[in-house]
């Protein structure tokens, strides 16, 4: 089972460099350095668990594969955005990303500010594509899943949440929410929108959106796991900021060994929604375990 994974990995990190490549040509003009600072941003970088899950999800249900890339490619892009504006000085401060220096180390931080910019915006472009559907109701469904993982009701709201969380006591409610915001609100906004590809029903996306949530939040326990007792050469940034910055986290609430724990059942749990999906359901099964299993 591990080389379904890591072929699927390997698979789908090639096609979305490939897709983000023809996306962003770099024009000749004055606008050249914005573009290579997208490509910067959007190739050759990360892990891609999120087209991944798109892609798998969408897999469940026989949608083809380049409508399933290009969606996988607008979660990606939300994703590269929202790491470029979280490395400025103004967020997080940091100067390494996937071991290479961050966007506004690499260029300026007004290229990187417009460089976040038109990732965000090209989310939604690539989202109307025909190629990502004929059909103009799917189309409406994926941007409007995607808008709101992005927003104040997603990922940007649970950026908010953490900025402050230096003024506050959060306790471990507060934490999973900011988490599921932060980082849980895109992760399952990428299985949601595998299902509206495949003209799934909300009502019958019931079990994939508990998958999701319980990967979420495994993923965080361990993205919380990996900043305590990661090594900093693999994981190509800087580690330990959140101790150092006193915030609340899985680990200083729950304790190493009971977080592991935590993830670990979530993970389980994780793979028995999709029960009803038997073996069609192996890699996303397989999913959730990597992300519990991963050593950056």
């Amino acid at each position: 089972m591990p080389d379904l994974l890591a072929d699927a990995f390997e698979r789908i990190q090639s096609e979305v460099d490939g897709a983000f490549d023809a996306f962003l040509p770099v024009p000749q003009d004055t606008r050249a350095r914005l573009v290579e600072a997208m490509r910067y941003a959007a190739i050759g970088g990360g892990k891609r668990v999120r087209p991944l899950l798109v892609c798998a999800t969408a897999q469940l249900f026989g949608v083809t594969r380049q409508a399933a890339v290009n969606a996988g490619c607008a979660v990606e892009a939300i994703h590269a955005y929202s790491l470029i504006h979280d490395d400025l000085p103004c967020m997080d401060d940091d100067d390494l990303r996937h071991g290479k220096p961050t966007l506004h180390k690499q260029f300026d931080e007004a290229t990187a500010v417009l460089a976040g910019d038109c990732l965000h915006a090209l989310a939604f472009d690539i989202l109307t594509m025909p190629d990502t559907s004929n059909d103009p109701f799917v189309r409406a469904e994926l941007v409007a899943a995607l808008a709101k993982a992005s927003g104040h009701e997603g990922m940007a709201g649970g950026q908010m949440m953490d900025i402050v969380s230096d003024e506050q006591n959060y306790d471990l409610r507060q934490v999973t929410r900011l988490q599921q915001l932060k980082t849980g609100a895109l992760l399952a906004a990428s299985v949601e929108m595998g299902a509206i590809l495949g003209r799934i029903p909300p009502e019958g996306r019931t079990h994939l959106r508990a998958y999701a949530r319980d990967i979420g939040l495994a993923f965080q326990i361990a993205d919380d796991l990996l900043d305590v007792e990661g090594d900093e050469e693999k994981a190509g940034k800087a580690l330990r900021k959140d101790e150092g910055q006193g915030k609340q986290t899985f680990v200083t609430l729950m304790g190493r060994d009971a977080a592991r724990a935590q993830a670990e059942m979530l993970v389980e749990q994780a793979g028995q929604h999709l029960a009803s999906h038997g073996s069609d359901a192996a890699l996303l099964v397989e999913l959730a375990r990597f992300v519990v299993k991963r050593d950056h």
